[in-house]
């Protein structure tokens, strides 16, 4: 756009030129002051400090709690939270149980559904107890018993789906004509 472009647009535009009347101001701020959320205003910045002498004051506590060993955050009861090598093992057993899940529920069929329902069921109880371990881990303070239990814990999954497994195997292996060597 050229100049002469701009003159005409704001030519034929009807701007408000004129100044306010003689105290336009002062009963402006008058009336801000007298309004009723100027009052809350004052209010929050009476109790702004306070508020922030409150949070800061239990983030101390909350990290000091931390610090000596009470624990108030991230303590969730998970191995995890024990040691690197509790995290690693974990890890470990999760993504393992996970693969021989995926294993079991692939090669379920008709024959096997049986067991593998009994398996799912076995796995719900352990589950179940897994919770109950984790929780007991938080109030006994990272007990090594309990520490011990939650891994055997991991283990039994563990060895529940690989006995499925194996059975699955062999009734596939009973189901397999080619199997016979005996011919009449």
């Amino acid at each position: 756009m050229e100049n002469r472009d701009i003159d005409k647009l704001f030519r034929n535009q009807d701007f408000d030129v004129t100044e306010p009347a003689s105290g336009h101001q002062e009963r402006f701020l008058e009336k801000l002051k007298e309004s009723p959320h100027s009052k809350k205003g004052k209010l929050r910045s009476l109790w702004a400090p306070l508020l922030a002498v409150a949070a800061g004051l239990l983030l101390i506590i909350m990290l000091a709690g931390n610090f000596i060993g009470f624990g108030f955050t991230n303590n969730s009861g998970d191995l995890a939270n024990v040691s690197p090598e509790m995290k690693e093992t974990q890890l470990f057993y999760s993504s393992l149980i996970k693969t021989e899940l995926a294993k079991v529920n692939d090669v379920k069929s008709p024959e096997t559904e049986a067991i593998v329902n009994d398996a799912l069921a076995q796995m719900e109880k352990l589950d179940l107890e897994y919770e109950k371990l984790r929780k007991d881990l938080v109030k006994s303070g990272q007990d090594k018993r309990v520490i011990f239990a939650m891994v055997s814990n991991l283990q039994q999954r563990i060895d529940i789906l690989n006995n499925v497994l194996s059975k699955i195997e062999e009734i596939n292996k009973l189901k397999n004509p080619n199997n016979e060597s005996n011919y009449i």
